[in-house]
């Protein structure tokens, strides 16, 4: 595939974005060895930029990056890509709107999915970022878009950024591959938090019409202009 110059610009601004956002997976505990990856859609051309398979996260540069089509096929890099590609680029054809997805086996949210139960809406936190409860996907094997597949189905028309997919992981998605990566840490913040409270008790469900307004607060008044 031939790139004009402007996106083969953009592509290596992207490459060292995403090697920066492959930092903040070991640093918030979202990952162990080389688990894990981060990916963003490249604007105006149907690719994406993702980690290299099996690359440790301290050798993770801007410059290993690789670049693939949206069926994962590789069109720039010198090394393998993740073999999660297929998901990710499954998830970018299918959903326009998402640009970031990231993909890792954090240790709360990785027990709620071989429970295969979703995360309920009990904390401000979780009616904040995800809308509701953080949803449950179906079991797929990884090397094809089967994943993607799951990932797609469960989270179309659903106000969660991140999906459980079972026996598996965390899948979050995002307007940016920032955003993506933030709903990832989130995700294991309150799958520990929610865990915990259940050991105490029954936590208690938080009402719809509270969920709606925390959800619409936070989506649209929080933070700044």
């Amino acid at each position: 595939m031939t790139v004009t110059e402007s996106v083969a610009t953009t592509i290596r601004t992207i490459q060292a974005q995403v090697a920066a956002l492959h930092a903040e997976l070991p640093r918030n505990g979202l990952v162990v060895w080389t688990a894990g990856n981060v990916s963003a859609r490249v604007p105006g051309a149907d690719l994406l930029v993702i980690k290299p398979s099996g690359v440790s996260y301290d050798e993770i540069t801007a410059d290993n990056m690789v670049v693939t089509d949206l069926d994962a096929n590789l069109v720039d890099g010198e090394l393998a890509p993740s073999s999660d590609t297929a998901a990710h680029a499954y998830v970018y054809k299918h959903m326009p709107h998402v640009n970031g997805v990231v993909h890792t086996h954090s240790t709360y949210a990785t027990a709620w999915s071989a429970r295969a139960e979703p995360i309920p809406c009990v904390l401000t936190m979780i009616a904040d970022e995800f809308g509701g409860e953080i949803p449950v996907g179906p079991f797929a094997l990884i090397g094809d878009d089967s994943i993607g597949q799951g990932i797609v189905a469960t989270l179309s028309g659903h106000r969660s950024p991140a999906v459980l997919m079972r026996n598996h992981g965390v899948f979050t998605i995002g307007a940016s591959a920032r955003a993506a990566v933030k709903a990832a840490v989130m995700c294991e913040d309150v799958a520990r938090t929610v865990h915990i409270a259940r050991q105490l008790g029954t936590p208690l469900p938080i009402e719809q019409r509270d969920v709606d307004s925390l959800y619409a607060r936070y989506q649209n008044v929080y933070g700044q202009a």
